[in-house]
Order: C-alpha cells, then structure tokens, then sequence
C-alpha cells in the first residue's frame, strides 16, 4: 500500500491521538495491550460522543475511509457526512460536514463508504438497497446498477436493515465490493451452521462505469451480522462482524476473509447450494478480548471498552508490514450507548 506523505503524517499522528482516552493515558506503561496473536489495541477515545459541529450532530457514525487530503471521511447513517482532522491534537476534530441526498432530495440511511482515487464518494444506503457516487461538495453524480434478489421486500429477498453494510475498493481501484449485513429470504446456513451472507462485487469498465460482476457467499458467525468490509490491500478484507444481545452487551469479531477460490453464486437461488465454495475467513480478534485500557460503559458490557462498533478504516502500516487500522462506534444518537473512536495495530494471518 502506497502512503501519500501528507496521508502518512495524518496516520503517524492519529496513531499518538487515539492513544489516549477522553481523559488522559491509557495505560501507557500498564499490561499488555494484545487482544490476539494478530492484535493489540492501541488506544481510544470518546471525545466525539454526543457533541455537534456547524449545528449537525456529530454520531450515528457508521463508516471510516481516510481522505486525499489525509483527514478521515466519517459517514453518519443520518446523511451527513464528516472530515475529522486528528493532525493537531489529540482527540479528532470535525473540520467539514457535508450533507448527503437522495435524486429526490431525500436523506439516506448511509451505512458504508469509500473514497475513490479521484475523490469521489462512493456511498451506500441499506434502504432500497443502493451504492451512489457522489463529489466532495456531496452533489450526487450518479448510482450503480443493484441485482434485483439483493433489493428489500418486496422487489426482492433482503429484509429491511440487513443490506449494504460495508464497503471496499480492491488494490488498483478495479473492483468494488459491497457486503450485506445478513442473509437474504431463502439463503440457509453452512453445514457448520454459520448463515451466509452474500457479497456483490462491480468491475469498473470507466471512470464512474461500475458494472455487475461475482458475487460471493460469506458464512457469518451465528448470531452476528457483518457491519463493515475493508480492503487490506493485498486483495483481502478485513470483516467486521457485530451483534447484540440485551442485558448482556455487544459482541464485536475482527476476521480477515479472502475471495479467492470462492464460488461465483450470482445465479444460485438459495443457499448454499451445490458444490459452492463460501469465502474462507480467519479470526484476526475478538473485540471483547481486548483490555479495557479504562474504558467505562453505559450500558452492560462484557468488556466495557465494547460498544456499537460499525466502521474500520485502514490507516497506513507500521513497522513490519502490520496494519493500523481506526475504528467507530455508531451510538444511534442513544444516551446509553457511546461514540468511540478505536486505534488497533494489526498482523494479518
């Protein structure tokens, strides 16, 4: 992966800014920070939660994608979009707010984000479901084509609030791959039990020509949903699997999932199908495993550094080819829930 140098200062510099919390160190010198073999938190922060910016309520935060200009695009799935700028300080700071519309002027449930070479926005709402492209000043350019199983009932077989949760573009900016949050009406589980949840995949044939290409079978842990896709840059993703159980709190799963090898299940009608080869997945961490680094929470947690987690953007790489990523919380605008900003440092397997 290729850093920009104003994008590699940005990274160094949020990289110091979410090791601390709100309120100071977090455990700077303290125990180990591993989560897993692959992982180790470096950080947080909640300075975010519950402020405003230029009159817009700064949460509902459901994506992260590092900008041109080395501030970080974060998506609210109430349709606004922000630029935090964590370059001089050290908790990230609203700089720009851009609000976001539909062809008829209509807001989105904007879920996932990416910023494309040019600048442009490519952002999903899980309403219909859809994937829009859009310019910096948020005017609408245009809207790619959605296989018609993949749209909400009744045009389709996707339930309400389950469709397009994450999103990512592939090393060299060919291929788009947008992940639903679960599976469709008539898609059953793995023989592991696991349910699948199909990705949709579009090959760029022009600047802004997206077409339809593979689509692939993701087995999701069992009671879980995925919530966010993110290209690792050597043709991976890193999946975000989230879900919650009341009384008992989140649970929060990082996995890194390669495609290659999997089944094409554009044309299977139920799954899993005959002879079809899921996506191959490995557990990078377990969220929860993590240290708490002083964490507080609202609302019963296993591990009170846990919350809504729904974005992961991947910063740059630190020494040794591992990967820094950022990750947020959506507080859905609820007093017992937390927008929190999350630095990891990852190896991938």
């Amino acid at each position: 992966m290729r850093i920009r140098p104003a994008l590699a200062a940005a990274t160094a510099a949020l990289a110091a800014a979410t090791c601390l919390t709100a309120t100071g160190p977090a455990q700077a010198h303290g125990p180990s920070r591993a989560c897993s073999p692959y992982a180790r938190i470096d950080g947080f922060s909640d300075g975010l939660d519950k402020t405003t910016f230029q009159g817009a309520f700064v949460g509902n935060l459901s994506a992260l994608a590092v900008d041109r200009d080395g501030t970080v695009a974060a998506l609210s799935d109430r349709s606004q979009l922000f630029s935090l700028d964590v370059r001089k300080g050290p908790t990230a700071k609203p700089v720009r707010v851009v609000p976001l519309a539909d062809e008829k002027g209509a807001e989105l449930d904007s879920e996932a984000l990416v910023v494309d070479r040019d600048g442009t926005r490519l952002i999903t709402s899980e309403t219909e479901p859809s994937v829009r492209r859009y310019d910096a000043s948020g005017k609408l350019l245009g809207r790619l084509p959605v296989p018609d199983a993949l749209r909400v009932a009744p045009a389709g077989r996707a339930r309400p609030n389950l469709t397009f949760e994450g999103l990512a573009l592939q090393p060299g900016g060919r291929t788009l791959i947008a992940s639903m949050e679960g599976p469709l009406t008539g898609d059953g589980p793995d023989a592991a039990g696991h349910p699948l949840v199909r990705f949709q995949s579009w090959q760029r044939h022009g600047a802004g020509d997206f077409r339809l290409a593979r689509q692939y079978a993701y087995p999701v842990d069992a009671g879980l949903g995925v919530s966010e896709a993110t290209a690792t840059g050597d043709g991976r993703l890193l999946v975000l699997e989230r879900g919650f159980t009341p009384g008992v709190g989140n649970t929060v799963r990082l996995y890194v999932a390669d495609l290659r090898g999997a089944s094409d299940v554009s044309d299977v009608p139920a799954l899993p199908g005959t002879g079809v080869r899921p996506v191959r997945k490995t557990l990078v961490a377990d969220i929860g495993a993590c240290p708490s680094l002083g964490a507080t929470a609202k609302q019963p947690q296993r591990n009170p550094l846990l919350d809504n987690i729904e974005g992961t953007a991947v910063l740059g790489r630190a020494p040794g080819g591992r990967l820094r990523l950022l990750l947020v919380s959506d507080d859905n605008q609820n007093p017992v829930q937390v927008t929190r900003l999350y630095a990891l440092t990852v190896r991938l397997p």
